[in-house]
């Protein structure tokens, strides 16, 4: 049944002073300065609010046509709920569906949990909000990279959104929540260029400088993270009752690649048996937060970027990550062979690993000098080790 308009009638629109506007049934006829006028629609449908300026009055745009808009939306609408899974009367928002999917996540034990809830919580939910989720389409993907560029995050970080984004979409079909995976995600390309790491120089002036914070936690981040190459939020989440300064090693449940034991040096263990007595009776956590949720600090970036800027370095390149390319960088320089490295980094794959192995050319030059002392030629057809018969 057509709607009936009362005060959206054609002799008030004729007669509609500049700069004002009638308003009915979700459609709104403007007067702008010049005498044009423009109609708007805006309405909710499936909670889901459209507003879109339909056109003007000038360009032939007329009443109808905005109240058709409305109909073709509805009907849309309608069609999607016809396809939407059994049991469910309107589609599922992707802020629904992120608190869902966490919790799925857990019930499955899956990986990474906290980082993607953060994740979700931070920057995903913000911007999707009460999209339907089978509706989000590349070109909405599109404007959240741009956006979050624009914001100053890196192609790098983007990219682990998307990740995330693009696992909540795949499993929300093998869910059942949404009959298909409605976007194509293209991630950035990212560069693999040289890894940033310190000098033994610039360790020392970090910790040093990270003593002087306000933030009493970043020193002993810096710390962990040198001493035994961890994951900034890997070091956040250590638990108490996960670290043994006796054995010298701390677990890690909920590692990137899986649970693991993680070796410290010794330094650290003497340094965390010490920061354990300071910490409040009873508190579990070894960088505990009171305000967060979870109970332990979930980012300390502020506190470290203060403390590389005291220490003269470059805050833009030298981030909490920095740590644990530094930790490899020097174990390998120290001549430890790659798998050692991998079990004590935690990487997935030893290329990944390999990777480091280039990073300073004097431990590989090092390694050629005692080559040549082993392969030394002592004359023309000779080698030690080695006779040679010449040729005719």
């Amino acid at each position: 049944m057509a709607k009936r308009f009362s005060k959206l009638t054609r002799p008030a629109m004729r007669t509609l002073p500049a700069k004002q506007s009638i308003s009915e049934h979700g459609i709104t006829f403007r007067r702008d300065a010049s005498g044009d006028g423009v109609f708007s629609v805006n309405v909710m449908v499936d909670r889901r609010r459209i507003h879109r300026v339909i056109g003007r009055e000038s360009d032939g745009v007329t009443r109808q046509q905005a109240e058709d808009f409305i109909a073709i939306a509805r009907t849309d609408a309608r069609r999607d709920r016809l396809e939407l899974p059994d049991g469910r009367k309107t589609p599922l928002a992707f802020r629904e569906a992120a608190v869902k999917y966490v919790e799925k996540l857990k019930e499955e034990g899956g990986k990474n949990i906290r980082a993607k809830d953060r994740q979700l919580r931070q920057h995903l939910v913000p911007f999707f909000g009460t999209s339907p989720l089978g509706q989000i389409a590349s070109f909405d993907i599109e404007r959240y990279k741009r956006a979050r560029t624009r914001a100053g995050a890196a192609p790098a970080t983007v990219n682990r959104e998307l990740a995330v984004l693009s696992q909540l979409l795949n499993k929300a079909v093998e869910w059942g929540w949404i009959k298909s995976k409605s976007a194509k995600i293209n991630r950035f390309k990212e560069e693999n260029g040289r890894i940033v790491y310190l000098t033994k120089g610039q360790c020392a002036d970090l910790l040093a400088a990270a003593a002087q914070d306000q933030n009493e936690n970043v020193h002993a981040f810096v710390m962990v993270g040198l001493h035994t190459s961890m994951r900034h939020s890997e070091i956040l989440a250590i638990r108490r009752d996960n670290t043994n300064p006796g054995r010298r090693v701390i677990w890690i449940p909920r590692a990137k690649a899986g649970p693991r034991e993680q070796p410290i040096t010794g330094a650290l263990a003497d340094y965390l048996e010490t920061r354990m007595q300071m910490l409040p009776p009873g508190c579990p956590w070894l960088f505990p937060s009171p305000a967060s949720r979870e109970g332990h600090v979930h980012t300390i970036r502020k506190a470290f970027r203060r403390s590389a800027e005291r220490a003269g370095l470059d805050p833009d390149q030298i981030t909490p990550h920095t740590l644990r390319h530094t930790a490899v960088t020097h174990l390998v320089q120290a001549g430890v062979d790659l798998p050692t490295v991998q079990r004590i980094s935690g990487h997935k794959t030893l290329a990944m690993v390999a990777r480091y192995a280039h990073q300073n050319g004097a431990h590989i030059q090092a390694a050629m000098d005692k080559l040549g002392q082993r392969i030394e030629t002592t004359d023309a057809g000779k080698v030690v080790g080695l006779n040679v018969k010449k040729l005719p």
